[in-house]
């Protein structure tokens, strides 16, 4: 079973640490927008002194050859499915066109820069979409060509023709870890991490806040920076919510952490977690996974980290798992899920 390539973790968001490091003008509004969460805003009657304040990337109007581009860094380095151009209430005055190119650049970041700015080797760009006509105020879902699929890139550049505004710009695919530098010495890898791989694959609700938002790095920004669901209303015995991570590689868990800042009159009452070693190719089967339980049910407070280490059940810690199924009683919010732990396999991960 396959998996929509807009579900997958964005590489160049901001909260994954990605940047933008240069563009060729920015003269209405900056770079930096692009990566920006969410959909852009708009503001009637909001100028600066250059002009319309704009929630994006926009450059001036050319007037000779040429077009604009924008360079961005990858929060972090790994394969691409597809990328979103959203050019959010530009109307009129959005790019005629774009594409985007890729490449894979090492070194330490001065290296990169020198490089990126003309003072290094040229860059190895590699163009991986089609050119794409672009509308007003629209999101353009772009697949990448097949032949570059799976290929590990470090660095975009967004090209627009000629010239105009794009709101913001996703990058989705799948993180490809270091694991050789993960696994040196004895620390423990957040196997469920998205910098890590790490991507949450189903829920069975999601009303007020994306499942994606589980695994993010760092601690939630606001109560919207999290996985919350809606209201249960008629339960049945038993009912609640859940969500199933798929780790970035298969691992023996040694530590959990729950996670429920911001949330403090719509935390769950408990939670559990179920872990599972699925093998299979594709996307995970609930129904025919065999799941072991990791936490039995365990009451939650507000606003709270919550560590298990010895609360763990020893089976499921002497076996390696590929998944966690969070499980809370009977709704409401979660900020972060950690599984900490030490990778089985130094390189790859679980089919997705």
């Amino acid at each position: 079973m396959g998996q929509a390539w807009t579900e997958l973790i964005d590489l160049a968001s901001e909260r994954m640490d990605g940047k933008a490091l240069a563009a060729s003008d920015e003269f209405f509004a900056e770079k930096e927008n692009l990566l920006k969460p969410g959909r852009a805003n708009f503001v009637a009657g909001r100028f600066t002194d250059r002009g319309k304040w704009m929630d994006g990337w926009e450059s001036r109007r050319k007037r000779g050859p040429g077009h604009d581009w924008c360079i961005i860094a990858l929060g972090r380095p790994g394969s691409i499915d597809g990328v979103n151009v959203d050019t959010g209430h530009f109307k009129g005055n959005q790019p005629e066109s774009c594409t985007v190119e890729g490449a894979e650049l090492g070194g330490d970041d001065a290296d990169v820069a020198a490089v990126l700015l003309g003072a290094g080797p040229s860059v190895p760009w590699r163009e991986i979409t089609d050119r794409t006509t672009l509308n007003p105020d629209s999101e353009h879902l772009i697949a990448v060509h097949a032949d570059v699929r799976g290929r590990r890139f470090t660095h975009v550049r967004l090209n627009i023709f000629p010239d105009g505004g794009v709101a913001r710009f996703r990058c989705h695919g799948r993180v490809i870890p270091d694991w050789a530098r993960l696994t040196r010495g004895d620390q423990l890898v957040d196997l469920a991490g998205a910098e890590n791989a790490g991507l949450v694959v189903a829920c069975n609700d999601m009303h007020f806040g994306s499942r994606h938002n589980l695994i993010m790095p760092g601690r939630s920004a606001n109560m919207g920076d999290g996985w919350e669901t809606r209201r249960k209303r008629g339960l049945k015995g038993g009912e609640h919510d859940w969500a199933i991570v798929q780790f970035g590689t298969r691992g023996m868990i040694s530590r959990v952490e729950v996670d429920t800042n911001h949330f403090k009159g719509n935390f769950p009452e408990s939670c559990s977690i179920d872990v599972c070693d699925w093998r299979e190719t594709g996307l995970i089967d609930p129904a025919r996974a065999v799941w072991r339980p990791l936490l039995a049910r365990t009451k939650l407070t507000a606003d709270t980290r919550h560590f298990y280490e010895a609360e763990l059940a020893k089976a499921a810690c002497s076996t390696a798992a590929t998944h966690a199924r969070l499980c809370i009683f009977p709704d409401g919010g979660v900020s972060r899920l950690r599984v900490w732990g030490r990778p089985e396999v130094a390189a790859g991960g679980p089919s997705a």
